[in-house]
């Protein structure tokens, strides 16, 4: 059953950030909703979901995740060690986009499968896009703009 204090609303520059498990009833409320898990949640269609974008690689690696099932009191380490991972070039990608999609939108819904509401990914990722944490070197919004610049000025084929 899905508790309502799982569910949390922050400010990010405008836009109100939300997470909420994937398994709730989609709401017109969500906004822009975003899967941020790398496995697709267990028994659950995908027109059900109603997902806007799927963002495997800003989800914690596969290693990370495994590990942090089977240590669920260490989410300090957990958060660290996601923190890192954030960095690499594909997740700092991802993470960038999902800071483009934030930027702009009145509402932005982080999907997240774990039964913990309280310790997932979506909770680090939201304090990201809402400046609570630093984001990793190259990502953030300041990332976004560049990478968006770059992007622009680019050659098209």
């Amino acid at each position: 059953m899905y508790n309502k204090s799982w569910s949390e609303s922050m400010s990010a520059g405008g836009t109100r950030v939300e997470v909420k498990r994937v398994y709730e009833r989609p709401s017109h409320s969500d906004g822009t909703r975003v899967l941020v898990d790398r496995l697709w949640p267990r028994g659950l269609a995908k027109d059900q979901a109603e997902i806007d974008t799927w963002l495997r690689e800003v989800a914690p690696s596969n290693l990370l995740r495994t590990w942090f099932h089977s240590h669920p009191t260490e989410w300090s380490s957990f958060r660290r060690r996601y923190l890192k991972e954030l960095s690499r070039p594909e997740a700092t990608t991802a993470l960038n986009e999902l800071y483009r999609l934030a930027h702009g939108k009145k509402q932005l819904t982080l999907l997240f499968a774990s039964r913990n509401g309280d310790q997932n990914n979506a909770v680090v990722l939201k304090d990201l896009l809402n400046g609570m944490r630093k984001p990793p070197t190259g990502t953030g919004p300041a990332g976004a703009r560049v990478a968006h610049h770059q992007a622009k000025s680019m050659p098209r084929r």
